[in-house]
């Protein structure tokens, strides 16, 4: 099972610019955006999520996001996708810059979930 990473913000910019962040140190790790809506708004978009799940490679993904509609979207299109997901509520940066890190190290997921829970959001 190999490991992915989706990204979903309400803005198309802050997902381009973190996933430019993270392949400083995960080039190799299947990284997909969802940003903003269909027309480039601020928002989130239920087939732009479908699409990040879809075009990433990973057949595990651990999803991260900026706010809480976009946790919305998220858990609706979980829903509709055959690919096993994580969905982590916890420091979208920091978080998903770690969970890239660790894949590209080779960690499993065990490893990555235990690093992640201090970054729990409350």
């Amino acid at each position: 099972m190999t490991l992915g990473v989706v990204l979903v913000s309400h803005v198309p910019e802050v997902v381009a610019g973190i996933e430019r962040l993270i392949r400083e140190v995960a080039k190799d790790v299947s990284i997909t955006t969802a940003g903003g809506t269909e027309d480039g708004a601020v928002g989130t978009s239920f087939d732009k999520i479908m699409t990040a799940f879809n075009d990433n490679e990973a057949t595990q993904l651990l999803a991260f996001y900026d706010l809480g509609s976009a946790k919305m979207n998220l858990e609706m299109a979980m829903e509709m996708t055959d690919k096993e997901i994580t969905l982590f509520d916890t420091a979208f940066i920091e978080s998903s810059y770690t969970a890239a890190a660790l894949i590209q190290a080779g960690a499993d997921f065990a490893a990555i979930d235990e690093q992640l829970a201090s970054l729990k959001i409350k």
